[in-house]
């Protein structure tokens, strides 16, 4: 079994979240929420707060089929961040010029699955 949640437009760069993402591939997500929640990188929290609701919907579509679940036993799947949208503002300069400032986002994705449902 798996489940996947994805968080878009995420006010984090993306080479920021890919920090976070690329430490906890792989792992168990009891400890890669752990991990998440002492990094002090604040793209650290958007990439929990995806993981959790992985976890969340691997608990509802367990309970939706009937089977037993068991949160010690999820692990990261696939996790990966892209580039969302980026905004554009400008700021008022003196004598007529202004300058261009770019906001990046991003999307996270995290797929979480059993042991038993692994590739």
């Amino acid at each position: 079994m798996e489940a996947k949640a994805i968080a878009r437009h995420v006010r984090v760069t993306p080479r920021k979240a890919r920090r976070m993402v690329d430490l906890i591939r792989g792992k168990k997500a009891t400890e890669a929420i752990t991990i998440l929640k002492f990094a002090p990188q604040s793209a650290a929290l958007p990439v929990r707060k995806v993981l959790e609701s992985a976890i969340a919907n691997a608990r509802v579509k367990a309970e939706k089929d009937g089977e037993s679940f068991r949160e010690n036993e999820l692990f990261i799947q696939e996790t990966y961040v892209d580039e969302g949208v980026t905004l554009k503002r400008f700021r008022a300069r003196a004598q007529g010029r202004a300058a261009r400032i770019n906001k990046r986002t991003s999307h996270i994705t995290v797929v979480v699955a059993s042991k038993e449902g692994a590739r």
